[in-house]
């Protein structure tokens, strides 16, 4: 990206609010509405395509999820939609807002001056409906696997090990979004 396209412009008025755009802003939520895109797309086919007892892996008997898991599988998939279809909207407002802005002064297309203030708690919401999200999908695939393995609460190693491969690893990510979002507000 060239130096030119990460232009900002800050202006004070007389209430001292500090309006400032870019257009990595723009950027940004393109990238939470895409990564959203896949993750809902994700959520929807899982829920719709969810067939429970026919593939459960489990050796015992005892070891089979019962109907809680498979209502709280529907629960968490539920969720974890509508937190990432939260996320989406709000990031799409904000750009809307922004294009719109942007259209006021044709010479300059990549900045609107709009307040940073609104803009940081959009993109703060639209994060944190990203993250929440993440946490309700992880949360139901976790129920998936006991539906497929077998319940955790029986010691099986390979549902145990899947688990906690998925949560390293789902976790590690989440730390490393979370803290660039913050990061990028302390700039």
């Amino acid at each position: 990206m060239a130096d030119s396209d990460i232009e900002t412009s800050s202006n004070h008025n007389s209430n001292h609010s500090t309006a400032s755009t870019t257009s990595v802003h723009i950027s940004a939520l393109d990238g939470i509405v895409n990564a959203n895109s896949l993750f809902t797309v994700a959520v929807f086919v899982g829920i719709t395509f969810d067939q429970p007892r026919d593939l459960n892996l489990a050796d015992r008997t005892e070891c089979n999820a019962g109907r809680d898991v498979e209502r709280d599988l529907v629960v968490f998939e539920v969720i974890s939609f509508a937190f990432f279809l939260f996320s989406s909207l709000v990031a799409q407002g904000l750009k809307l807002t922004i294009n719109l802005l942007n259209s006021k002064e044709t010479d300059e297309v990549f900045k609107a001056n709009i307040n940073s203030d609104l803009l940081r708690l959009g993109v703060v919401g639209a994060a944190g409906g990203s993250i929440l999200g993440c946490v309700f999908l992880l949360l139901s695939m976790v129920e998936v696997i006991q539906l497929r393995l077998g319940l955790l609460s029986c010691g099986t190693s390979l549902a145990i090990h899947t688990v906690l491969a998925l949560v390293v690893l789902v976790s590690s990510a989440l730390s490393v979004y979370i803290f660039t979002v913050f990061y990028s507000f302390r700039k």
